[in-house]
């Protein structure tokens, strides 16, 4: 390949490629094409190396195949919002040689002490860079250590009390974070309050503005007409209620300092998600056995009861991964479902489909991942059969949805035993509505009955803020990955209202409303993890008194 000939090359797929990430990060393509020079000059990580190479490779070049862009593109898209800033704060030589060296000394310097180096003085706290007259500094993000497990920083929030049968907790002050998303760069704070936090009003929103509960890149926001820029941390400080779960405690089954089991009630998720976070195994474990830094192994949704696994070391976690991936851990599940199940084996091997990740609902389809289930009915008491159930794959519900689809739903299945899939309650895969107005039909019928907390029963997928359901949410229900501070959400509730009592706040909509407390039918759907099994272990519990024989049935 000729000399020109490769550089015009190189030329073309920048530009093509500058005008992608322009697009998608509304940038200009000139600002962009910088970026990729840059990328090229300050290898900042290892998947910088790897756009360095497949950019300086003549081979790509000469083959520009459409999966070599893509893989280029991928690996640009994903680091533009880190390096992007760096770019901006740093595009002398002289500047990308000091972050050369800051690199290989495994040290990571200010954006400030950069420029000092290569530019001289800046203006203080606008990280080295020159800001116009009212222009505002937004900090490149924070780095996340996905290692990092709750602390009993967080374990002491809050306090545990115990009433009526149930878990419950005390409302607690808590800092919810969330980066700034791509819709609502360009918007004002006002209008995404507006728009997409419907939940509280905007006298709430301003209110709280006015008490400092609401911060921008850790600075309290004085003025709902801030615009929003990329990489904006935005904070909002809320008067915590949890819904109450069982008070049943956790059952220890075995602990020998590589895997920890337990035998989870019903009613409680695995770790913090939704409206739950103190009322989860996670923090149960933490707040009362002192256990914690715990590797999950597999979910159990949280009406579910049964074996759960975890593992206490990292080495123990890969292990018992690879047999899940392997297929080579073995579930046993019992339930009990309407009507007279066939008596024999009986296997489904339909195909399951997501349709909607913000509640994790999902239906028979041919579009689906493949599933297989063995059934094998143990009793039946002329109304209802406790059925042996052996999940073969590991798919989002597949119990209940294999069972909805064979016509004998749990018998309080909350989702899948639902009126809103139609007269046939999805029997054979007959629901006469779409998916969008399935999905209406189940938020409305939930809506009803606050104490079931639809998206609460999800513990695999978090509420993301798109759509209705989630413009019903405030700030701390849109978080992808809520995160606390616990010093600071102490002083953010301490400037609320230090007469208070830590129970009641004056701004919380929550501390207005009189809940009932829910039932135990409401807490509990009758479907139990009994036995797990792999080449060298195996772990069991009883029946519940749910599967049993002689159970009467009310």
């Amino acid at each position: 390949m000729h000399v020109s000939s490769s550089r015009c090359l190189e030329k073309c797929t920048s530009h093509v490629l500058a005008s992608c990430l322009a697009t998608d990060f509304r940038r200009s393509p000139g600002k962009v094409g910088g970026f990729l020079d840059s990328l090229k000059r300050v290898e900042i990580a290892s998947s910088c190396r790897q756009i360095q190479s497949i950019c300086d490779s003549p081979r790509t070049l000469e083959c520009r195949t459409l999966a070599n862009f893509r893989r280029l593109y991928t690996i640009c898209r994903g680091n533009f919002h880190r390096l992007h800033s760096i770019m901006e704060a740093a595009p002398s030589p002289v500047d990308v040689e000091t972050s050369e060296k800051t690199v290989e000394a495994g040290k990571r310097k200010s954006d400030e002490a950069l420029l000092q180096a290569g530019r001289g003085k800046r203006r203080r706290g606008a990280g080295g860079k020159n800001l116009r007259p009212g222009e505002r500094y937004v900090p490149p993000p924070q780095k996340r250590n996905p290692g990092v497990s709750f602390s009993q920083e967080d374990f002491n929030e809050t306090t545990y009390y115990f009433e009526g049968g149930l878990r419950k907790v005390r409302p607690y002050y808590f800092g919810f974070k969330t980066y700034c998303k791509g819709r609502w760069v360009g918007k004002s704070l006002l209008e995404v309050f507006r728009t997409e936090f419907r939940c509280e009003s905007l006298e709430y929103y301003q209110r709280a503005v006015k008490e400092g509960r609401i911060r921008l890149n850790d600075t309290p926001v004085e003025d709902l007409s801030v615009v929003l820029k990329n990489n904006d941390l935005m904070k909002n400080t809320v008067h915590r209620h949890e819904p109450p779960v069982v008070g049943s405690s956790l059952k220890i089954l075995v602990d020998d300092g590589e895997v920890l089991v337990i035998d989870k009630p019903a009613s409680i998720p695995v770790h913090p998600c939704g409206r739950f976070r103190h009322n989860s195994v996670i923090f149960i474990l933490g707040k009362e056995h002192g256990i914690s830094a715990l590797h999950t192994v597999h979910r159990l949704d949280r009406l579910t009861s049964g074996v759960l696994l975890f593992a206490r070391t990292l080495e123990k976690s890969k292990i018992l991964d690879q047999l899940v991936r392997d297929r080579k851990l073995e579930k046993e599940y019992v339930c009990r479902v309407d009507g007279e199940f066939p008596d024999g084996e009986l296997i489904c091997e339909e195909p399951i489909l997501v349709v909607s990740f913000k509640i994790g609902l999902c239906r028979v389809d041919a579009k689906g991942k493949e599933c297989r289930t063995i059934f094998k009915r143990i009793s039946f008491n002329g109304k209802s059969s406790v059925v042996r159930c052996l999940p073969l794959t590991g798919r989002t519900h597949q119990i209940r949805v294999h069972l909805q689809y064979l016509g004998f739903p749990i018998v309080n299945d909350p989702i899948y035993g639902s009126s809103a899939w139609g007269p046939h309650r999805g029997k054979g895969g007959q629901v006469g509505k779409s998916d969008e107005e399935l999905y209406q039909a189940l938020v409305q019928e939930h809506k009803a009955k606050e104490g079931l907390d639809l998206a609460g029963d999800v513990n695999e997928v978090p509420l993301e803020g798109a759509g209705e359901m989630a413009a019903e949410k405030t700030l701390d229900h849109v978080s992808g990955d809520p995160q606390t501070d616990a010093a600071d959400s102490s002083s953010n509730g301490a400037q609320c209202d230090a007469a208070e009592s830590a129970d009641r706040d004056h701004l919380c909509s929550e501390c207005k409303l009189v809940r009932p407390d829910p039932t135990g039918a409401e807490l509990v759907m009758y479907l139990h993890a009994l036995r797990y099994k792999g080449p060298d272990f195996e772990y069991s519990t009883e029946l519940p008194g749910w599967a049993k024989e002689d159970w009467d049935e009310v």
